[in-house]
């Protein structure tokens, strides 16, 4: 700590102000792109202004392709982080399985040798307290059960350890769950408005694109909190993965002694066990106190006549059945020898178990599995959402520079539509009009004198001559719309349709078959 000019917190909220510098700069980077797009719109003369729809295609289609990108990534790195995880919580679990496996062998062997046994022993001082020197075998395989017992206490209690590591356990499985699923949501609300975003261009829908715009920014903010979460928890993390064995002995400096800690952290085979020498005295003073019980069995039991030792042992004299009640009143030590016999066993079988778990190898491969899991996938995949995150702002700038040319590009053809002629039936947009609008009054025009020449004697035609304009002015509008003048063949005499646009020679027939009918017409009274 004295060398590190900050600590982990203030390291931590540096990351956090860094990542919120870098937001402030993506946003007044946009907040600048947008302010030159509109000044460089202002200033292009008016009849220049084109829609760049190619430019706010592409722009779409990059949006998309690294927003696809970055959820790629997303998933992938969120997965590697579950799983390292999930790695640490599996050595957490086994680790406190081997110290709660301690606990108990020593729980019970303690028990063993402070219950049972002296109770066996008490019986038998009983029953052979007129040979002294068989009382003086089970004072000393009493003192052997007492030395194991004072090995045992020695041990150290992983009780409160144990608690720990469930604790921590539980509390990195909350915290994971609700992290992962977290990120699972995020992807899909990044999916969600990459696809509103596309939905907007595509229907050309100034809501759609008012609200993909506030979505964006939305999630451009998310990106990056999200990129300051994921680099001060890999940091974090990498701080801890640099140095875990000086990590972890201050953490457990008031609970475990440093030299088991520092036993099972390292689990050098070229230095000795702390508990070698328990577990030594444990096993000699086992092997003691059998040998001594073997021979009480072996020696005692004869002095007995109504003793019978059972499963292959020696069998003793029996008294017959004709004997009195009497002479089958003393107390049998068959019993309670075979009961030592049988606890010195069990004994045994501890010693080995508890000599196997508390071996070093065990432990520690808990301990790097731990390490691996956390250290190398799970900042790996930390380092993957980091990625993410960086993708996803971009892609998410890039939606919202895209906004304001689709925006322009909807005014252009808006402002198109409202050039054009509100009386051509053929444009669309007067259709929709005369929906709304009510009828006017009946115009006369071309189209109606010519075609009211199959009622002559109901209406007359006005004085003046025909007049070519409607004719001319249908050919403007075909150039101002199509490009070249729509030519049709057949002129549309008789017939309640506008006046076509016709070729020069379909013009003069028309023209000379008018002044025909008109010529016809003045042949008639009034």
């Amino acid at each position: 700590a004295a060398d590190c000019p900050l600590s982990p917190c203030q390291s931590l909220l540096f990351l956090g102000l860094v990542a919120a510098v870098c937001l402030g700069l993506n946003l007044l980077f946009l907040t600048v792109y947008l302010i030159c797009l509109c000044c460089c719109k202002r200033d292009q003369d008016p009849e220049t202004k084109r829609p760049h729809s190619c430019c706010v295609t592409w722009m779409a289609v990059t949006a998309g392709l690294i927003c696809c990108a970055a959820v790629g990534v997303g998933f992938y790195g969120n997965s590697e982080t579950n799983d390292g995880v999930f790695q640490l919580l599996y050595a957490l679990d086994h680790a406190n399985q081997t110290l709660t496996g301690i606990d108990s062998l020593v729980a019970g062997t303690t028990l063993q040798m402070q219950g049972g046994l002296e109770q066996h022993l008490a019986r038998l001082n009983e029953l052979l307290a007129s040979r002294g020197d068989y009382v003086q075998t089970l004072k000393f395989t009493e003192q052997l059960a007492g030395s194991i017992v004072l090995q045992l206490q020695g041990l150290p209690a992983w009780r409160g350890v144990s608690a720990d590591l469930t604790e921590l356990s539980g509390q990195v499985a909350y915290v994971e769950y609700y992290r992962w699923l977290a990120y699972l949501l995020f992807f899909i609300l990044v999916l969600t408005v990459c696809l509103l975003a596309c939905l907007g261009l595509a229907k050309h829908s100034r809501c759609l694109l008012v609200t993909m715009l506030c979505c964006g920014l939305l999630m451009l903010v998310l990106s990056w909190a999200s990129m300051a979460v994921d680099t001060a928890a890999a940091v974090g993390t990498s701080d801890f993965c640099v140095a875990p064995n000086k990590f972890i002995m201050n953490q457990t400096d008031n609970v475990i002694s440093a030299e088991v800690v520092h036993y099972y952290l390292y689990c050098d085979q070229s230095l000795s066990s702390p508990f070698q020498q328990a577990l030594t005295v444990f096993q000699r003073s086992l092997t003691t106190m059998q040998i001594q019980i073997q021979g009480l069995i072996q020696y005692a039991l004869p002095l007995f006549p109504t003793a019978k030792v059972q499963d292959g042992g020696e069998q003793g004299v029996s008294i017959p059945p004709s004997a009195p009640q009497s002479c089958l009143t003393p107390l049998f030590p068959q019993k309670d020898l075979l009961g030592v016999q049988q606890l010195l066993n069990s004994s045994e079988t501890s010693l080995h178990q508890l000599t196997a778990l508390l071996d070093c190898r065990g432990l520690h491969k808990d301990y790097l599995d731990g390490l691996i899991g956390i250290c190398y996938d799970g900042v790996e995949g930390l380092l993957y959402l980091g990625l993410f995150s960086l993708l996803a702002a971009a892609a998410f700038s890039t939606v919202i520079c895209a906004a304001p040319r689709a925006w322009k590009q909807l005014a252009g053809r808006e402002r198109d539509y409202d050039d054009m002629d509100e009386e051509d039936p053929f444009n669309p947009q007067a259709r929709r009009i005369a929906t709304h609008r009510p009828p006017r009054g009946q115009l006369r025009s071309f189209c109606s004198y010519s075609s009211s020449l199959g009622s002559q004697s109901s209406l007359h035609p006005p004085a003046q001559t025909v007049s070519n304009a409607p004719v001319s002015e249908y050919m403007n509008q075909a150039v101002l719309f199509g490009g070249n003048p729509r030519y049709e063949n057949v002129p549309l005499i008789g017939r309640g349709s506008p006046p076509p646009t016709y070729s020069p020679s379909m013009r003069a027939t028309y023209l000379a078959v008018t002044d025909e009918h008109v010529r016809h017409r003045g042949d008639f009274p009034a």
